[in-house]
């Protein structure tokens, strides 16, 4: 599987620009499957630090349950408005997607849940210079960094 590190070393500025896309503020979104496969959105937080991407749960949170039974996920970034009056400088909007591992220390006396995401695409959508088109950068292991636009 991927790691984040993996990322900032095939891809450093864009994977720095999809950090500060998910740092912009505390908040983010994850979806996760239920049990009947059936989709579930759940606000989360996520952590950079020690080469890999984390995110965290209270104990017994049923998103944690989720990634317990099914691994795969998606994140997306806090969501910020194009500015008025100059929509082309939006920094735009970050989306992760791939596989949690738990790594909590059952030892610990907290007992929330840790889990690093490896990683098996992350995108950034903005919009170009006009403020015409979007623009979607892509990355992927193995196919590395692409961008598209579409009207």
């Amino acid at each position: 599987m991927t790691s984040w590190q993996d990322l900032v070393a095939a891809e450093p500025e864009f994977a720095e620009r999809v950090r500060a896309r998910f740092t912009v503020a505390k908040h983010c979104t994850m979806a996760t499957l239920r049990s009947d496969g059936s989709p579930r959105i759940s606000g989360t937080e996520v952590e950079f630090g020690d080469g890999g991407l984390f995110l965290g749960s209270m104990p017994g949170a049923v998103k944690a349950l989720d990634l317990r039974r099914d691994s795969r996920l998606a994140l997306h970034s806090p969501t910020v408005e194009p500015p008025e009056g100059n929509p082309s400088s939006w920094p735009g909007e970050a989306k992760i997607a791939g596989r949690a591992h738990e790594v909590s220390n059952p030892d610990r006396e907290d007992p929330s849940h840790r889990f690093r995401i490896d990683i098996t695409e992350a995108v950034i959508t903005h919009l170009d210079e006009a403020a015409e088109r979007l623009v979607i950068e892509s990355w992927h292991p193995g196919r590395g960094l692409e961008r598209r636009t579409r009207d």
